[in-house]
């Protein structure tokens, strides 16, 4: 059975790289992500254990928006190691600009699951969150709860 190690890089697609570089930027870099392309072509942030890289979209698609709901990615989500990392993202995010969709906040999708959501300039969804413990691995859990669900203690918190 083969063994995962995680997602090595996801790579999104801008309308603008002009816009989208100095966001990115320092989005990563305040994860203390490495920048190991930073061209006005390309910009590829890696650090733990993650890998995330902008690209020019094609000139035909670029007049077009992100949409969530389409075919593709929905958002993607950062694991932070604390809640305060989670808060301090949030910081970062009204600071270069970004759409916040909700500030950070605990809900129910797993025990003590807290998170904050934002879009970058083409609306391209980005959650970082923070569980605490195994999450929904601990024993005895094995579902994925909704927004509202109140879990009765939060395993490793």
């Amino acid at each position: 059975m083969p063994n995962l190690n995680g997602i090595a890089h996801i790579q999104l697609t801008v309308t603008d790289m002009q816009r989208s570089i100095p966001f990115y930027r320092r989005l990563l870099t305040s994860m203390n992500m490495t920048l190991v392309s930073d061209t006005p072509n390309s910009l590829y942030g890696v650090g733990g254990r993650t890998g995330i890289t902008i690209s020019q979209a094609d000139p035909e698609y670029r007049d077009e928006g992100f949409k969530q709901r389409h075919p593709g990615l929905h958002h993607f989500c950062f694991r932070m190691r604390s809640r305060e990392d989670v808060d301090a993202l949030y910081e970062v995010a009204q600071e270069i600009g970004a759409s916040i969709v909700h500030p950070p906040q605990q809900d129910g999708f797993a025990p003590g699951y807290y998170s904050v959501l934002f879009e970058d300039p083409d609306g391209i969804r980005i959650e970082a969150n923070h569980v605490p413990g195994k999450g929904l691995l601990a024993p005895g859990l094995g579902q994925v709860g909704s927004k509202d669900k109140v879990w009765d203690e939060a395993p490793g918190a």
